[in-house]
């Protein structure tokens, strides 16, 4: 549902700039599809929280983690600016460090200020503090347009670390207003109708707040509509817990559900609206479901946290969840809606084995959620996760993005053997273009078979057949897997071509792998003039075969297990 966009223009080609800012707000996104929400926060806030007139002198600048850092500061010192704000994260603090090393360097006249979740802990212990000239940790919204106010007007600042200062949210201005016409046209907008979580999770920075924190109803649905009719299609909650409240939930899902009804009350065949949210995965009341039965396909995304169904585990981070209950959720939204589910796990934490993870990825595979996102335990800045280093002999990367690489229950070799099963899940399974064979890979079908083994198998092979992680052209993986799924696994020939082949049209792919050329060249000779119905035929019976030869296939490979 993301619209395909271009990156940024070069300075050169984007014609007259504005008036030169006193203040430059910037961050490096890790893709151009991304609007920082954090920035617009910022910007909404500078005449309320700094004194009129400061929203005018103030610019906003967006670069991608791609681009070089003499670029990016080539641009902002264009500007002449007596200040830059910068947004540091884990995916960007390598390369703002770069810029901010360069920006020292050329113009130290500059005050830089640093915020962002990666600089709000540890700040002594990190380069990019050291360089800059103020940090403000935790919340902006108040505190940069009063740090701004005092360097530019003064008096200067004493403190070079800030504790932000966390106002009401009614307080707040909200940052809408500040996506452009082509943020809306060509980006994925992010919105909060809350901030904080309630949940102890500690692996994770919401685990600090004490609470979740909720914008008034009201004013959020006005802003929302204000971006709709403005032409907004594409809206991302990063609320960590949507449907924690359900009356504020619910009065959200039909706020979306009318606007994808056509003017005589029906909904929309191909739905223009795309909508994400992440939820608490054993909270979904019947208030809840009955609106999101109603969305048709493509127009709703749900991020469901599930990161580990070890309940020994699970009290062990502090995180609470029934898992009966999020697993009739779970059953409810793939079967019973038309959402497209995303479900999170993450490898590596404490305690947690290779053999319990397997367990818990066979158990998640069962529910058949649309994605399944391995994650990787990472140690963020900040978070209580820290606390069972030693008892777990926890060994972290010391550079972004901080990920575990052993502990006392997963070794350095386990760890990097599952790095590589997450990055083939993601070219196989999550790419969404082999359903049919990777159902075969699964060994569905075989009830003594481990989802979880199965792939482990194939990620293990694939590593020693190709060295690679990356590059692969959909040809070459069509031919890998039916190498192993003949050769190492043993599946009939005939079954396996025939599911490839059916994963292959689908895909809409143009090239020919070798293990299907005969099959393709009969289909390339039935597109000929004339020869149409013909084809529609042999599409129609193709298809059928794959299905016929794959329910065989997984018989065979039952019965011979």
């Amino acid at each position: 549902m993301n619209p395909t966009v271009q990156p940024p223009l070069p300075l050169a080609q984007r014609g007259p700039p504005e008036a030169s800012p006193r203040i430059v707000l910037a961050t490096l996104n890790a893709k151009y599809i991304h609007a920082s929400l954090g920035l617009r926060c910022l910007l909404a806030n500078m005449d309320r929280h700094g004194g009129e007139g400061l929203r005018a002198l103030t610019q906003l600048r967006e670069f991608v983690i791609q681009q070089r850092p003499t670029q990016i500061v080539e641009e902002l010192l264009a500007l002449n600016p007596q200040v830059i704000g910068l947004g540091v994260y884990i995916w960007n603090v390598v390369e703002t460090t770069q810029v901010v090393r360069l920006l020292k360097a050329l113009r130290p006249d500059i005050k830089l200020v640093l915020g962002g979740p990666e600089v709000s802990h540890e700040v002594a212990e990190q380069a990019i503090c050291q360089l800059a000239d103020h940090v403000i940790t935790g919340w902006g919204d108040v505190s940069f347009p009063k740090l701004c106010r005092a360097l530019l007007d003064g008096p200067q600042p004493l403190m070079k670390v800030i504790a932000g200062e966390q106002p009401p949210l009614d307080e707040l201005a909200f940052p809408y207003a500040e996506y452009s016409a082509d943020d809306l046209a060509q980006r994925l907008l992010y919105v909060e109708a809350s901030r904080g979580c309630p949940f102890k999770c500690e692996f994770c920075l919401s685990s600090l707040d004490k609470t979740a924190w909720a914008f008034d109803l009201d004013r959020f649905m006005d802003e929302m509509a204000a971006l709709f009719e403005r032409g907004a299609r594409n809206f991302k909650f990063v609320d960590r817990t949507f449907n924690l409240k359900v009356e504020h939930s619910a009065r959200i899902l039909q706020f979306f559900l009318d606007r994808l009804k056509r003017p005589d009350g029906q909904l929309q065949a191909m739905p223009e609206v795309f909508v994400h949210f992440e939820v608490v995965p054993d909270s979904l009341p019947d208030r809840l479901k009955a609106l999101i039965a109603q969305f048709p396909a493509g127009s709703l995304q749900f991020e469901v946290g599930i990161q580990s169904l070890n309940p020994e585990v699970q009290a062990r981070i502090s995180r609470k969840q029934d898992n009966a209950r999020t697993a009739d959720n779970v059953r409810w939204l793939v079967g019973q809606s038309q959402a497209h589910v995303h479900a999170d796990l993450i490898f590596g934490l404490p305690g947690e084995t290779l053999e319990s993870f397997a367990r818990g990825f066979d158990q998640l595979y069962a529910w058949r959620p649309h994605e399944i996102q391995f994650g990787i335990l990472k140690r963020l800045r900040g978070t209580p996760i820290a606390r069972h280093t030693q008892d777990f002999a926890m060994v972290y990367d010391p550079h972004t993005p901080y990920t575990i690489l052993q502990n006392s229950t997963i070794d350095f070799a386990t760890l990097q053997r599952i790095q590589r099963f997450a990055r083939y899940w993601d070219l196989v399974a999550n790419a969404g273009r082999f359903s049919n064979a990777l159902r075969m890979l699964l060994g569905e079908g075989d009830v003594q078979a481990s989802a979880f083994g199965c792939f482990l198998g194939w990620s293990d092979w694939l590593w020693a057949r190709t060295g690679k992680t990356h590059e692969f052209a959909l040809e070459k993986l069509v031919d890998l897997l039916f190498e192993h799924l003949t050769v190492v696994r043993q599946l009939p020939a005939q079954a396996v071509r025939a599911a490839l082949l059916a994963d292959y049209l689908a895909s809409g792919a143009r090239a020919k792998p070798h293990c299907l050329a005969a099959e393709l060249q009969a289909q390339s000779a039935s597109a000929l003039p004339g020869a149409q119905p013909r084809a529609q035929r042999q599409a129609r019976h193709a298809g059928q075969a794959a299905a016929k030869a794959l329910r065989e296939a997984i018989q065979q490979a039952a019965a011979a297990a």
